[in-house]
């Protein structure tokens, strides 16, 4: 069948007081474009992305007390089951307690899209993808937020811990939150800074800890009041399963030194990540970590300890927010959520960043994010990492 394009029309629909939209395609036809009736924006109309968890129920409890015009928005990114309308109900409490309009919209068939399915291809091509940092340009500040403008908002609010701020000469940018223990702008270096300047982040200066004790003194109890779990979409953080369940993946092949000696079996590279050293299931005269993955000729490639650093490594899929030729000639490289910011050289090659580690380093995974900082925590930019040096 010849190429089609469709527009989408999306159907508001006034239910229980709540404003749903589902997204309907024209059948065996490629969509092109999504077209949303778009209302007047008002500049000072914040929508505030709700999950039903403690930190984005907070953002909306401190936007509200400010006295801003707010409204809720809640998007429902995983399959339909029981759980949306326990959540809605949830949500609708809490929202007709600080008098503010929830709006719900169904993006589980673009979640599977953008996400979901990447997140399977990405483990099946070798790589170790976050399907968190996918998320946040992709869907909350991609689809998320073209819902938010066509209710009239133009601006829209989430309970990431991170900072919007202005800095010379560059305008406002995308920093650290106070709270580093939570920090969450390596996830959010990968989301367009034009977006991001629309963006508000009303944690930014709140600590973690204290989050139960302000949302008690509002009133508010949180419907999902413990943390999410690593993975939204995969059950019980069994990301093996879930693999085996939703996708071809390779199977097994051989486990080598860097020179080509094999010592084992692996059982698909996809089971195994950059660093590993338990369950390889093999016996060695030393223990052996995972170096990296010949995905061309399906070879998992392993070697003692000191093999593991890494003098720099390839960043590709770069979301800059600053033009290389104004950072500073030392930036900051984290490459890893749970990891301190290490000093780092620079080259720009193509489309592609070259990182040259200037402290010892352990091998970056690719498939992770990079994000790149100054010395004073503004977000250089972020991007993908495609392999070591």
């Amino acid at each position: 069948m010849g190429e089609l394009s469709c527009m989408i029309y999306v159907l508001p629909v006034l239910v229980q007081g709540l404003s749903v939209i589902d997204l309907r395609a024209c059948p065996h036809m490629r969509v092109h474009a999504m077209v949303r009736p778009v209302m007047k924006t008002q500049e000072n109309t914040v929508a505030v992305g709700v999950s039903g968890g403690m930190d984005s129920l907070l953002a909306l409890c401190l936007l509200k007390e400010q006295g801003r015009d707010v409204l809720a928005v809640h998007a429902h990114f995983l399959s339909p089951g029981s759980h949306w309308e326990t959540l809605k109900s949830g949500l609708q409490k809490v929202c007709k307690t600080l008098d503010v309009p929830l709006h719900v919209a169904d993006l589980h068939r673009e979640f599977d899209l953008y996400v979901v399915r990447r997140f399977v291809a990405d483990y099946s091509a070798g790589l170790t993808p976050n399907p968190c940092a996918a998320c946040n340009p992709l869907m909350k500040f991609g689809q998320l937020f073209d819902f938010v403008r066509s209710l009239g908002a133009e601006r829209i609010a989430t309970g990431h811990y991170a900072r919007m701020q202005g800095v010379e000469p560059w305008g406002t940018m995308l920093l650290r939150g106070v709270d580093r223990s939570k920090d969450q702008s390596y996830f959010l270096s990968l989301v367009p800074l034009e977006r991001l300047r629309k963006a508000e982040f009303p944690l930014a200066g709140t600590l973690k800890r204290d989050v139960p004790e302000i949302l008690e003194r509002h009133g508010v109890r949180p419907p999902l009041p413990s943390e999410s779990q690593e993975i939204c979409f995969v059950p019980d953080d069994d990301y093996q399963a879930f693999l085996e369940q939703h996708g071809d993946m390779p199977g097994h092949g051989a486990m080598t030194l860097p020179d080509g000696t094999r010592v084992g079996t692996h059982r698909g590279l996809w089971r195994y990540t950059q660093g590993q050293r338990r369950g390889l299931g093999i016996a060695w005269r030393h223990p052996l970590y995972v170096l990296d993955k010949s995905v061309a000729d399906n070879r998992l490639i392993v070697g003692p300890k000191d093999m593991l650093e890494a003098p720099g490594c390839i960043v590709a899929e770069l979301n800059l927010m600053v033009p290389p030729e104004s950072w500073p000639a030392v930036i900051r490289v984290q490459t890893r959520y749970r990891q301190k910011a290490k000093p780092s050289h620079f080259e720009v090659r193509g489309d592609q960043l070259i990182l040259h580690f200037d402290e010892p380093h352990t091998r970056p995974t690719p498939g992770q994010v990079a994000a790149i900082y100054t010395d004073d925590d503004v977000v250089l930019g972020g991007g993908i990492i495609s392999a070591s040096l």
